[in-house]
């Protein structure tokens, strides 16, 4: 029986889990490989974003938003990002947390892309 995301541990797992998949996904792999260059580092941070997200432990420090600008990502890309994001807590754990979970990720997603768009073409644009 799954149960809903409870911890760091949890955290740690579907972070785990969800990047696994990205660095195998014909899509997002690419992009993803070759931009991060030490991946333990980068897991570490996302363990401590979602902590923060999820349960409001302070230790993320950063701006997503200003890392994923210069990539070459669209539409397409975002939609497979919360496909994959989905299929991996889905299968890990259900629950309030869980759906908050999904309902953020989404929400950044949405925001991101929305953002990336106001800039497209705008030299003067600042990403921070």
């Amino acid at each position: 029986m799954k149960t809903d995301i409870r911890n760091i541990d949890d955290i740690k797992i579907f972070v785990d889990e969800f990047y696994h998949k990205i660095q195998l996904d014909d899509l997002l792999g690419p992009i993803f490989n070759n931009t991060i260059t030490d991946w333990p580092t980068h897991l570490d941070k996302m363990y401590k974003f979602w902590n923060a997200a999820l349960f409001g432990v302070p230790g993320f420090k950063g701006n997503p938003f200003a890392r994923h600008a210069p990539l070459p990502i669209n539409k397409v890309h975002f939609e497979q990002w919360i496909k994959l994001f989905h299929e991996t807590i889905n299968k890990n754990f259900e629950g309030d947390i869980a759906n908050d979970c999904k309902y953020r990720a989404e929400l950044m997603a949405s925001m991101f892309q929305s953002r990336l768009e106001l800039m497209k073409g705008n030299p003067n644009k600042v990403i921070v």
